[in-house]
């Protein structure tokens, strides 16, 4: 697998941490930015690697060299004028450069990830593009992808998350509410939808956005929201530590969190640990079946919870019964507002869900309108653990290092048959946050 490194911008937010050489080549705890990526694509058996330099590009060729005493094989491509955060991938496909299906990665960010798993994921979609994304504390200054979500295939199944994305709302687009999920900087692209971008754009001029330089491209805009109605973009959603090290205070925090082993242990080949909240009396206030999203609202410091859990070693997932789906009260896109709703909220507040999963069954029958094939005696409907084991799956779960926020019994047994750590009602007096103080304060091992 080729992996191309764009490592030619200027940093001039970052500045003040240091001016005189590349924005990658800045170091972090010793090591410029650069080797803990060539480092991790290393690791994953990726070790052909070119790096597009521009701005001051000397200093990483003469710190880098081919590549040798790093494990890997480096060549690089110049750009004598900037050409965007794509036009050097256009100009090496003119050039016959590029493999079949590469990474690209922004040559700005801190990473430790699995790559095995993304490729694979990457293969099994033959996508065009696969993005890798995530949520972040501040979905409301970025770029939010919008992804295909369907019914069950098997009865009584989960929904399912295809990752298909349907839609990219960029920073200044109008938005309601929507859920959080931003490209990373890490993507796995193919040959074949750069050649195809570049054919539209040779038949539609409007598409070129600098008449005056038309070999500047924008990868986002440009490229990747370009091409979505291809139906061949994907995004593949991960925990794993991914950060751009744009401003100083973006630098700082990233410094600390490699220096306390947060970033090394996020990776999702290595056994995570989550904190599981309910939704609805939980993170939410109570209010009954919520089926549109003006009735939900967060509970009294769910937003500082969530919070304290992103910043620990846990993961923050939800897990929630949302029975009004068989009822016929609500549908899979109301939900989704829904869902978008809290995600909106936490945002603001500066957290995120590193997942959500819901489960739409119920076994009770009788109700007008009600949907059949969702009347049913599944395996994730909680007391049973199956959205648990799902998660388990999708993120490396110990789940017997890991705990349960809810707020009635259905929440304690699911974490009983999923075996879980321990399990914390809130209510009578004892609200969320109390309940992520009580877990935090267990230490490290959860004694």
């Amino acid at each position: 697998m080729q992996a191309i490194i764009l490592a030619g911008g200027k940093g001039t937010r970052i500045a003040s941490v240091r001016s005189d050489v590349p924005k990658p080549m800045i170091e972090v705890c010793g090591k410029p930015i650069l080797q803990y990526q060539i480092e991790n694509l290393c690791a994953c058996g990726i070790t052909e690697i070119t790096i597009g330099i521009g701005h001051l590009g000397d200093a990483i060729k003469n710190f880098f060299g081919d590549g040798k005493k790093f494990g890997v094989s480096i060549k690089y491509f110049s750009e004598e004028k900037p050409l965007g955060t794509a036009g050097a991938i256009f100009r090496m496909l003119d050039e016959n450069l590029l493999e079949e299906n590469f990474l690209l990665l922004c040559g700005d960010i801190i990473f430790d990830v699995d790559f095995s798993r993304i490729l694979k994921f990457h293969s099994e979609k033959n996508a065009w593009a696969t993005l890798v994304s995530h949520p972040n504390s501040h979905p409301y200054d970025s770029s939010i992808l919008v992804t295909e979500s369907l019914p069950p295939k098997e009865k009584g199944g989960l929904p399912i998350r295809t990752g298909r994305v349907v839609e990219w709302l960029s920073k200044e687009d109008e938005r309601g509410f929507c859920g959080n999920l931003v490209n990373a900087g890490i993507q796995v692209i193919s040959r074949e939808m750069i050649s195809a971008v570049k054919k539209m754009r040779a038949e539609n001029p409007s598409l070129v956005r600098h008449p005056e330089n038309p070999e500047k491209i924008d990868l986002d805009r440009d490229v990747l929201k370009t091409a979505i109605p291809s139906g061949k973009i994907f995004a593949y959603q991960t925990s794993e530590y991914i950060k751009d090290m744009g401003t100083p205070d973006r630098y700082r925090e990233v410094e600390a969190d490699i220096a306390s082993g947060k970033v090394s242990a996020r990776n999702l080949a290595r056994k995570q640990k989550a904190i599981f909240f309910d939704r609805d009396g939980t993170l939410t206030r109570e209010a009954g079946f919520v089926t549109r999203p003006e009735m939900l609202e967060l509970s009294e410091g769910a937003g500082e919870a969530v919070r304290l859990v992103n910043d620990s070693g846990f993961l923050a997932i939800l897990v929630t019964n949302q029975p009004a789906i068989a009822r016929g009260d609500l549908d899979f896109e109301g939900l989704s507002k829904i869902n978008g709703k809290l995600e909106t909220l936490l945002g603001k507040e500066g957290a995120f869900l590193d997942a959500i999963y819901f489960c739409p069954h119920h076994t009770d029958k009788g109700f007008p309108g009600e949907r059949s094939e969702y009347k049913f005696d599944c395996e994730c409907r909680k007391p049973k653990a199956g959205m648990l084991f799902r998660a388990t799956e999708d993120f490396n779960i110990d789940l017997s290092k890991s705990f349960m926020i809810g707020d009635s019994g259905r929440d304690e047994g699911c974490a009983k048959n999923g075996g879980l750590k321990k399990s914390i009602l809130v209510g009578g007096g004892k609200s969320v946050l109390d309940a992520v103080k009580e877990i935090l304060s267990l230490g490290e091992n959860g004694n």
